[in-house]
């Protein structure tokens, strides 16, 4: 066989995989415009037909989350030295929010600059006249909530429900007639989906509290790594479902839009707006940072990501990604113990695309609505986004439940939210993909930040070793008085 047929053929192989989940996404996309195209009207039911074998596939993944989160972050720290654990977690926060901070930045300087809102084409804005409206939370019950929620109450729990206050009203009180709305009484409960938040903060814990128990811990240790490989063997599984997965999702996505004019009509310039931050941020503000942490170029590491952001776009969820995104860098030759430890962290907290697009949102209902936008309210949209992208769940279209957050910060009313709905569900995608991607470079940047630790710690012996060497003397002392 000539050699260049070889390499194709290697290169095939090698990539398949992702070949075929972007093959999956295209047919998919091109399924849906035909069947729109038909002119007939699909029923619901009939569109939950064509999406059932893709929500299958994302229960699959969805299944994985908990145990592979648990297990990768608790067997990382563990394996680590513990001054090493917190050198990686520190930098890894670090980027974090320095990239959410410049995709705010960027969000809002373009959506100022270009004002899709001021646009004369858009449609008129709704009735500025406000009317009295109950709400269900107030942008500091959602702030106490993100901290409740890294303090869980009962572990298990977490693993299927998060806390939410909630402001319960008397429809018969007579002063919300009058127009006080702090008649409300606030009471809490537990709602359907997993506290990430604080099963990583848990996991933590107990692999900083494993790696100080030195030798007593080894059992438990090797049962957390154990699962962890079990998990991605499983992974490796469930990833081949992905091009069969993504193609009836998003041709069940495109089948249920209600008019096509919306998303190239009235909200034109408000997509390509937020289309471009996220196109400027994820190959430009990223690769920047990439360049000055690792003095090298991106471009390699992103052509390897394809299977990454295929499946992103397909299931729109930063959370069902990230096997996939821990998978990704292990073929890349990262430090498992790393990756284990900065992904699902990323998953977690580092939500830029979400961070961008509640920015440019809030500020082009402003626009719409005629708002003044002073620089205080600039920089209160701006802290509030930041906030909000970080205690967003990476779950599909969680940023509009965070976008009523948003809005409260500016005053404007939370049912605005309704404005943007028609393009959010394929914009979410777009800013998934940016964020496993962010995710994925920051695994990168963070292994090449604590190369020269990592060399030193496995030059050094490690915490358990130090534990153990006492008792190995004493058997050696026994041994030679017998």
């Amino acid at each position: 066989m000539p050699l260049q047929l070889r390499r194709c053929a290697s290169f095939v192989r090698g990539n398949l995989l992702t070949m075929l989940t972007v093959l999956g996404v295209a047919s998919g996309t091109l399924l849906g415009w035909s069947l729109r195209a038909t002119g007939a009207q699909w029923s619901r039911r009939e569109v939950m037909y064509f999406q059932y074998p893709g929500e299958l596939f994302l229960r699959m993944l969805k299944c994985l989350i908990v145990p592979l989160l648990v297990s990768s972050i608790v067997s990382a720290i563990g394996s680590l030295d513990l001054s090493l654990s917190g050198r990686v977690g520190l930098r890894a926060i670090v980027y974090y929010m320095t990239t959410t901070v410049c995709a705010v930045m960027l969000g809002i300087a373009l959506v100022t600059t270009i004002k899709p809102g001021n646009d004369p084409g858009a449609f008129s804005a709704p009735n500025a006249t406000r009317k009295l409206v109950t709400k269900e939370t107030l942008t500091s019950d959602t702030l106490l909530d993100l901290i409740r929620n890294v303090f869980p109450e009962n572990i298990a729990q977490a693993t299927i429900a998060t806390y939410r206050t909630r402001l319960v009203y008397d429809p018969n009180d007579p002063r919300q007639v009058q127009g006080h709305i702090e008649t409300y009484e606030i009471k809490g409960d537990y709602q359907s989906g997993t506290n990430v938040l604080g099963l990583v903060c848990f996991s933590i814990l107990l692999g900083i509290t494993l790696g100080k128990m030195g030798e007593r811990s080894r059992p438990l240790q090797a049962f957390f790594h154990t699962l962890s490989e079990a998990m991605m063997i499983i992974t490796g599984w469930v990833i081949w479902l992905s091009p069969l997965g993504v193609f009836f999702l998003v041709t069940a996505k495109i089948m249920e839009i209600e008019s096509f004019g919306e998303l190239v009509g009235r909200l034109g310039m408000y997509f390509m707006t937020v289309l471009l931050g996220l196109f400027l941020h994820g190959f430009g503000t990223l690769s920047i940072l990439f360049v000055l942490a690792t003095k090298k170029l991106p471009c390699r590491y992103i052509a390897k990501m394809g299977q990454v952001m295929a499946t992103a776009f397909g299931t729109a969820s930063s959370s069902a990604t990230m096997p996939i995104t821990i998978g990704c860098c292990d073929e890349m030759g990262l430090d498992p113990r790393i990756t284990r430890f900065v992904i699902p962290i990323g998953a977690t907290i580092n939500m830029d695309g979400t961070a961008l697009y509640e920015a440019v949102a809030a500020i082009f209902i402003a626009q719409l609505r005629k708002v003044d936008m002073s620089f205080g309210k600039i920089v209160a949209v701006s802290v509030t986004a930041t906030a909000a992208s970080i205690g967003a769940a990476g779950i599909p279209q969680a940023g509009l439940v965070t976008m009523v957050m948003v809005l409260d910060t500016v005053n404007l009313p939370a049912e605005d939210v309704s404005i943007i709905l028609a393009v959010d569900w394929l914009l979410d995608r777009f800013r998934t993909t940016i964020n496993v991607v962010c995710d994925a470079l920051g695994a990168i940047i963070v292994t090449s930040l604590s190369q020269g630790d990592i060399d030193k710690s496995r030059a050094a012996p490690t915490a358990a070793d130090r534990d153990a060497a006492p008792a190995t003397e004493l058997a050696e002392l026994e041994k030679g008085d017998r």
